[in-house]
């Protein structure tokens, strides 16, 4: 659950049609700013941003309604940048005339409705300093080690129940995982640890998909608009039936940090969007990741210890977020050698950092026992005072999901080649419209399960 899933969107107005990637060969002109919702960029950010990364310095980056930003790419760059206290999330904290929020305007450019604004703004992931610790103080212990460890059982019993019905939705023997598994396994565990009734969980599911598949215009609005409709009645709800869940416990009379309604609307949204759709597109893209690299899943099969070392170096490898929330410059000054102003945004590309040959030892490379071996630190979750407040949920989920999902599909393969998997349109998020796998003969779950 990444700070920046809910929130790192931007516009995008043509459709993503299959191609090729890109050439790393290819030459690369950085004289104009680099397009930010380029369609080539968005098909293959490892590429496409390790190019821009090899130039060794910040570039400007530009996306349409939205004022330009610099681009940061080097592991070590996009580390300060989350860490550094000369930055800052939060547009408002910069002093003087107010910096343009790049979060704000790519809601609008991308078809938020008016008045939303204030949901932007009023999010954890788009606080800092004293409000953020507020914020994320309140919700803290519901995504502690602790916590997630006595959710396993329950995350176990689901991912079995989901992994019980794949044959029924196969067709030929071929199933969709994104659609039958990855999806509905982390939405159906952070709607009940934050209170959504159960019959409402599909729409949330569906406007959740929507908000970060890359789509404009009214589509969005409405998505956006639902998304705020639902968390209200969820908060009246929660205050006329309290239940054990994070929103009865925050909706407490007798607490003494009590969120404001637009506050915890805000945070419900965030969370429900950012708790499950990055975990989502981690199953579905580690899935693939291993199915695509036969002797790693080889290595894997033979020693089941090594998944929570093969889920960090999978988020490394190809985790779902491309680009986290910009930083803005809190007064004049540099990075990596770049002077940067004081109120100029910079974009932290994430994806580009965890391929970074000046972090990682063959950085292009599966290599699941990689973390194993020593601490090389991707930045997947962030880092610093915005990593993921749901990183331990997330990462546990992935080892339940693909732990139980090898284990009782012994055969599993991909049902097409894996250049012609269709990738969605998000520039920020890095995920896979389908998966379409092929069962062979699944194994029953044991009936004292």
């Amino acid at each position: 659950m990444d700070e920046r899933a809910a929130d790192g969107t931007d516009p995008v107005d043509r459709p993503l049609d299959p191609a090729d990637p890109l050439d790393p060969a290819d030459p690369l002109d950085l004289a104009d700013p680099l397009d930010l919702a380029d369609q080539e960029l968005i098909r293959d950010p490892f590429t496409g941003y390790g190019r821009v990364r090899d130039q060794g310095r910040l570039v400007h980056g530009c996306v349409p309604g939205v004022d330009s930003m610099w681009v940061a790419t080097r592991h070590d760059d996009v580390r300060t940048l989350m860490s550094d206290p000369r930055f800052t999330i939060d547009a408002a904290e910069v002093p003087g005339a107010p910096a343009a929020h790049r979060t704000e305007q790519v809601w609008r450019a991308r078809g938020m409705y008016r008045g939303y604004e204030k949901y932007v703004r009023a999010g954890i992931f788009d606080a800092d300093g004293p409000d953020h610790r507020r914020l994320r103080g309140l919700v803290n212990a519901a995504f502690s080690p602790r916590r997630v460890a006595a959710l396993r059982p329950r995350i176990e019993a689901v991912a079995g129940l989901l992994l019980d019905r794949l044959p029924d939705h196969a067709e030929d023997g071929v199933v969709d995982l994104v659609e039958h598994f990855a999806r509905p396994l982390p939405i159906t565990v952070i709607c009940e640890l934050i209170g959504v009734p159960e019959a409402d969980r599909d729409r949330w599911r569906a406007r959740s998909a929507t908000l970060v598949a890359g789509v404009c215009g009214d589509e969005l609005g409405a998505a956006l608009a639902g998304m705020v409709d639902d968390a209200t009645a969820l908060v009246g709800h929660r205050t006329a039936r309290p239940g054990d869940d994070l929103v009865s416990d925050l909706l407490d009379p007798h607490r003494h940090d009590r969120l404001s309604t637009e506050e915890l609307v805000t945070l419900i949204a965030n969370l429900v969007v950012a708790g499950h759709i990055t975990t989502v597109n981690l199953i579905a893209n580690g899935t693939e990741a291993l199915l695509a690299n036969p002797d790693q899943l080889a290595l894997l099969r033979g020693d089941p210890t090594l998944m929570p070392y093969a889920v960090d170096e999978l988020l490394r490898y190809g985790g779902p977020v491309v680009r986290a929330l910009p930083r803005y410059a809190l007064r004049d000054t540099t990075l990596g050698g770049s002077p940067v102003k004081a109120g100029e945004a910079v974009l932290p590309v994430v994806s580009a950092a965890n391929r970074d040959p000046a972090a990682f030892t063959d950085p292009d490379r599966l290599d699941i026992g990689r973390s194993r071996r020593g601490r090389e630190p991707h930045l997947a979750f962030g880092h610093g005072a915005h990593r993921c407040l749901g990183a331990h949920l997330a990462h546990e989920e992935t080892v339940i999901a693909l732990t139980a999902l090898l284990d009782r599909v012994p055969g599993l393969s991909l049902a097409t080649d894996p250049r012609h998997l269709q990738r969605g349109a998000n520039p920020a998020n890095w995920h896979l419209k389908a998966l379409p796998v092929r069962l062979g003969t699944p194994t029953r779950r044991p009936d004292h399960l």
